[in-house]
C-alpha cells in the first residue's frame, strides 16, 4: 500500500510538470492537449478512489475498535484540515488569477475591431452587390421590351451599365447570348439547377462567391419575362469582379477573424488545462496529507498499542508485561514510567492480596465463631440496615436465611409479620437508652405457631471505628421451663411430704368408726354414717393419686430403656379403651424401625393423651379419636387427634406446665408429666387446634437407629 501511494505521487508530481511545461508551448499543447487532459483526470480519479479505499479502511478499523484507529481518525482530519484550508484558500487565488489573467490576454477591443472589420467589409460588398442587382434589374427590363435579343443588344446593355460579364439563358440554362469585358471563355460559369429552379419561380439570386482561377466575384441572376415570346421567360446572369484589393483585404480580415477564434478555442482549453493542473495538485496536496496521516498514525500508535496490551494483561492480573524502551523521546519517557508504574502495582497487589487474605481469614474466623453460636446475632450500620445476622437468630426467629439482608429494622413487619414485636422492642430501646446496654425479656410468637421466650440485649457501637448497632438474644425458654420444673418438683415433693403422712391415719380412723358404730346406730343414721366414711376413705384415695403424681413428677425416673416396638405398645393400650364409648381409629404404619425407650413410661404417656382425648369428647355428637404412626423427620411419629373443643388459645402457651387444665376435675400434671417423658426419652411434643374443631398432639421418638 505504501508503495502504491509513493507511485500515485511521484506520476501525479510529474504530470503536473508535464501540464506547466506543455501550457507554455503551443505546439505541444494543441499536439498533446487531449492526452494530457485525459491522463491528469485518470489520475485525479484514482487519487480520490485510493483517498476513499483509505477511508474504508479507516471506518472497519472503527467499527472493529482497532486500538489506534482513533488516533488515525484525528490525524487524518488534523492533516486534512492543515492541507485544505491553506490548499483551498492557494487554489482559489489562482484559478481566480488563471481566468483574470488569461481573459487579459485576449483584449476585448480586438475582438470588437476585428468584428467590425469584417461587417464593413461585409457591408461594402452586399452595397456592391445590391447595386449590380439594380443593373441586372434595368437590363432585365430593357430586354424584355427588346423585339429581338441579340448579342449586340446584350453588349450594348452591358457597356452601357459598366458590367464586366453577363450572359443570357434560357430557363433549362442554355446559353442564349453571352457579353464580356475580356473574352468569353468556353465554358462560363454558369449557374446550378437549384438556381436556376428559384429564378423561375420569379425570385433573384444575388451572391458574393469565389470563382476557382477568377477570383471574388458578385453575382446577380435575375428573371427576363418577354412577352412576345412563346417562351415567355429568360435568366439574366450578371457578374462584377471585386477590386483585387479589396477583396484581399477583406480575405485578410476574415483569416485575422478566423485565427482568433482558434485563439478564443485555445483559450478556454488553457484554462482547463490549467484548472486541471491546479485541482490535480490539490488533490496530491490533500492525498499527501491524508497519506502522511495514516503513515504517523500507524507509527505513533505502535507504542500506544504496546502500551495498551500490556494495560490489558495488567487489567487481567499478568504484571509480567514490561514494553522495552525504544527510543529516548517522550515515548520513551512515557513506556519506562508505564514499566516503574507496573512494577509498583505489582509489589501493591501482593501486599492487597496478603491482607486481603488475612482479612478473610479474620472474616472466616468471626463466621465461624458466630454460626456456632446459639444466640442470634445481629448488626445494623447507622440507619438501621443490617449487616449481618447469623444462622442461630435466623433459627430463633424462624425465619429464612438472608430474609433480612439490606432491610431496615422498621421495615421487617412487611416481610415477616410474626417479628413485630420484636423489631418494636429493639427500635423502642435504641430511640431511649443512647450508649447505655439494654435488656429486655419477651414472650415471641413464632410464625410456625410455638411460643418462644426470648432475653434480647442490645447496645450501640462506639464512635470510635465501626459504628452502628448490635442485638445479642438468646432462646431462653428452655431455660425457664427447666427453672418453673425445678420449682414445681421442690414443690410438688413437699406436698407430698406433708399431705402423704397424714391420709393413711385418716382412711384408718373413718374405717373403725364406721365398722364400731355402724351396728349400733338406728338406720337413718347408720346411713349417713357409711355416707360420710365413704365420702372421706374415697377423698383420701384421691388425694393419694394426687400425691402419686406428685411424687411421680418431682422424682427424677429411673428409666428401663429397651427396644420397643410403638405399633404394638399402642395395640396394647388402645384394647383398654374400646368400651369407652368413643370411635378410636388406628392407622399404625407396618415395618416401622423400633425404638429406644421404656414400655412402662410410653403406657403412661398413651393413656394420659387417650384420656384427655376422651375427656375433650365429652358432649360432642360422633365423638372420634384419630391415633396414626409414621416416620416422621428425626424418628418415629405419634399422632393422636380428636374432634373434640379443642384447647384454649389463652392455655395454649402453658399448656405443659403443671396445674394448668381446662377440665373440671383433675390436676394439671397430665400433659407435664407427658411433657417431661417425652424429653427423657430425647424426644419431641407438639400441641396445636385443628379446623374446623378438635385438637392435634404430635410426639417425635428417635428411633432405634438414630
Amino acid at each position: 500500500m505504501k508503495a502504491l501511494i509513493f507511485l500515485c505521487v511521484i506520476t501525479g508530481a510529474a504530470l503536473v510538470y508535464l501540464m506547466s511545461e506543455a501550457s507554455s508551448n503551443n505546439a505541444l499543447f494543441a499536439q498533446n492537449y487531449t492526452l494530457l487532459l485525459g491522463l491528469g483526470g485518470g489520475l485525479a480519479l484514482g487519487l480520490m478512489a485510493l483517498i476513499g479505499y483509505q477511508l474504508m479502511v479507516l471506518r472497519k478499523k472503527l467499527r472493529d475498535r482497532v486500538f489506534g484507529s482513533k488516533l488515525t481518525k484525528r490525524l487524518m482530519l488534523v492533516f486534512a484540515l492543515m492541507a485544505l484550508i491553506p490548499g483551498g484558500l492557494v487554489y482559489a487565488i489562482s484559478y481566480q488569477f488563471l481566468q483574470r489573467s488569461i481573459e487579459s490576454w485576449f483584449n476585448v477591443r480586438v475582438d470588437d475591431s476585428l468584428k467590425s472589420g469584417i461587417n464593413l467589409a461585409r457591408n461594402a460588398l452586399e452595397n456592391s452587390r445590391d447595386q449590380l442587382a439594380q443593373k441586372a434589374e434595368s437590363m432585365a427590363q430593357a430586354l424584355a421590351s427588346s423585339q429581338a435579343i441579340e448579342a449586340a443588344t446584350l453588349n450594348r446593355l452591358r457597356e452601357q451599365h459598366s458590367i464586366e460579364e453577363a450572359t443570357l439563358m434560357t430557363p433549362r440554362g442554355k446559353i442564349i447570348a453571352q457579353s464580356g469585358v475580356e473574352p468569353v471563355a468556353l465554358l462560363p460559369d454558369l449557374p446550378s439547377a437549384a438556381v436556376l429552379r428559384q429564378v423561375r419561380l420569379q425570385q433573384e439570386v444575388r451572391s458574393i462567391e469565389q470563382i476557382p482561377d477568377r477570383g471574388l466575384y458578385l453575382r446577380v441572376i435575375v428573371p427576363v419575362n418577354v412577352l412576345t415570346i412563346a417562351d415567355d421567360i429568360r435568366i439574366l446572369q450578371v457578374l462584377q469582379r471585386v477590386p483585387p484589393s479589396i477583396a484581399r483585404e477583406a480575405e485578410l480580415v476574415e483569416k485575422g477573424y478566423k485565427d482568433y477564434q482558434e485563439l478564443l478555442l485555445a483559450r478556454n482549453d488553457l484554462k482547463n488545462i490549467f484548472t486541471l493542473t491546479l485541482t490535480l495538485a490539490m488533490l496530491l496536496t490533500l492525498f499527501s496529507a491524508l497519506a502522511l496521516a495514516f503513515v504517523l498514525s500507524e507509527r505513533l500508535s505502535a507504542p500506544l498499542s504496546a502500551l495498551a496490551e500490556a494495560t490489558r494483561a495488567i487489567a487481567k492480573g499478568d504484571y509480567s508485561r514490561l514494553n522495552p524502551v525504544k527510543s529516548r523521546d517522550e515515548f520513551g519517557v512515557l513506556t519506562q514510567s508505564f514499566n516503574t508504574m507496573t512494577r509498583q502495582i505489582a509489589d501493591a497487589t501482593d501486599a492487597m492480596e496478603r491482607n486481603q487474605q488475612l482479612l478473610v481469614n479474620s472474616k472466616t474466623y468471626l463466621e465461624t465463631i458466630l454460626s456456632n453460636l446459639t444466640s442470634g446475632v445481629l448488626t445494623f450500620d447507622e440507619r438501621l440496615y443490617v449487616k449481618t445476622m447469623n444462622a442461630a437468630a435466623n433459627a430463633i426467629l424462624a425465619v429464612p436465611g438472608g430474609a433480612f439482608h439490606g432491610i431496615k429494622l422498621s421495615e421487617w413487619p412487611r416481610h415477616v409479620q410474626s417479628v413485630a414485636p420484636f423489631a418494636e422492642i429493639a427500635l423502642r430501646q435504641f430511640a431511649s437508652s443512647g450508649m447505655r446496654q439494654w435488656e429486655e425479656q419477651m414472650e415471641y410468637r413464632r410464625a410456625d405457631g410455638q411460643q418462644r421466650t426470648l432475653l434480647i440485649r442490645g447496645t450501640r457501637l462506639g464512635k470510635s471505628g465501626e459504628s452502628g448497632y448490635v442485638v445479642v438474644f438468646d432462646d431462653v425458654t428452655h431455660l425457664i421451663q427447666a427453672q418453673r420444673d425445678a420449682a414445681w418438683g421442690e414443690v410438688a415433693r413437699r406436698l407430698a411430704h406433708e399431705i402423704k403422712n397424714p391420709l393413711t391415719p385418716i382412711q384408718l380412723s373413718a374405717e373403725r368408726l364406721q365398722q364400731k358404730l355402724q351396728d349400733k346406730l338406728p338406720d337413718h343414721e347408720a346411713d349417713i354414717l357409711r355416707r360420710a366414711t365413704g365420702t372421706i376413705v374415697n377423698h383420701v384415695a384421691a388425694l393419694k393419686g394426687m400425691v402419686d403424681d406428685f411424687t411421680q413428677y418431682a422424682h427424677a425416673s429411673r428409666m428401663n430403656a429397651k427396644a420397643v416396638n410403638l405399633n404394638e405398645l399402642v395395640r396394647e393400650v388402645l384394647v383398654l379403651y374400646e368400651a369407652m364409648g368413643v370411635a378410636i381409629e388406628p392407622r399404625l404404619t407396618e415395618s416401622l424401625p423400633s425404638i429406644y425407650a421404656d414400655p412402662a413410661m410410653l403406657r403412661q404417656v398413651l393413656h394420659n393423651l387417650f384420656q384427655n382425648a376422651i375427656d375433650a369428647l365429652t358432649g360432642v355428637e360422633n365423638p372420634r379419636i384419630l391415633v396414626a404412626t409414621t416416620m416422621g423427620t428425626g424418628g418415629v411419629l405419634l399422632t393422636v387427634r380428636d374432634n373434640g373443643t379443642g384447647i384454649a388459645e389463652g392455655v395454649m402457651g402453658r399448656i405443659f406446665e403443671p396445674y394448668v387444665t381446662t377440665k373440671p376435675k383433675g390436676t394439671g400434671l397430665g400433659l407435664a408429666i407427658v411433657k417431661k417423658i417425652v424429653d427423657e426419652h430425647h424426644g419431641r411434643i407438639l400441641v396445636e387446634n385443628v379446623k374446623p374443631h378438635g385438637a392435634t398432639v404430635s410426639i417425635v421418638l428417635p428411633s432405634k437407629a438414630a
